[in-house]
């Protein structure tokens, strides 16, 4: 059902995004990097200079707020958002954060990092981004989350953050989402948090997720619904 809903939500996305999108791509696997660039390289409609697949910050500073205020031993505290697209939540957690925070976001896509870079300098039409607390910092860096050597170190990250990632890399196959998780697992302070954003049924993501994070504590939470769709904040955390 969940897989269904999506395959039904993202071309209404797409067409509320930018002008009339090929049928080809809006029929294509969420695991082809080509559809991404083509959908982030669109213009956009009126004067939101993000997408957001799902939902954007605002719709979850109520459940990230508070894990911020929990890990503040950590300042800044570091947080990586994996298949960031050309979404809200990192420029969100930057610009509205009342506490310190050291965002990276990372995308397969070079074209959504180069508009998201622009856009954190003033580009696309809009005023630089100022962050929410004078020491907080935001960047974006061309990567795939299936591999993250290249952009840190494990145990580098105290909040990770996945906003239907799972979900796309999961259309090329269960084995690349398992290497996605075992990778934010990597990466992931021994006492961090690491949540998933989907609207994928519990009964479908819980087993997965507790078969590929052993060892860590699997929870969920209900979200919504955001424009008549409910969705899952899945929470994987080490020990506090």
């Amino acid at each position: 059902m969940a897989a269904l809903r999506r395959m039904l939500h993202l071309p209404s996305l797409i067409m509320g995004m930018c002008h009339p999108f090929p049928d080809s791509l809006a029929g294509s696997c969420l695991a082809d990097r080509c559809l991404w660039d083509q959908l982030h390289a669109q213009p956009r409609l009126g004067t939101v200079p993000t997408f957001d697949w799902f939902f954007g910050y605002e719709e979850v500073q109520g459940l990230l707020l508070p894990l911020l205020q929990e890990a503040r031993a950590a300042s800044p505290l570091r947080v990586l958002d994996v298949g960031c697209g050309t979404s809200s939540l990192c420029t969100g957690l930057y610009t509205k954060s009342p506490h310190p925070v050291d965002v990276l976001g990372v995308d397969f896509s070079p074209v959504a990092v180069a508009y998201m870079n622009s856009l954190l300098e003033g580009g696309q039409g809009q005023t630089p981004l100022c962050p929410g607390h004078p020491a907080s910092s935001l960047h974006f860096m061309h990567a795939d989350a299936q591999n993250l050597g290249s952009v840190a170190s494990s145990g580098s990250f105290q909040l990770l953050l996945d906003k239907g990632t799972w979900d796309a890399v999961a259309r090329g196959g269960l084995p690349r989402a398992y290497q996605l998780l075992s990778e934010c697992l990597r990466v992931l302070n021994p006492q961090g948090t690491l949540i998933q954003f989907s609207d994928e049924d519990p009964d479908v993501r819980l087993p997965c997720l507790e078969q590929g994070s052993c060892g860590w504590a699997v929870t969920v939470q209900e979200l919504g619904p955001f424009r008549g769709i409910t969705y899952f904040a899945y929470l994987i955390q080490g020990c506090h």
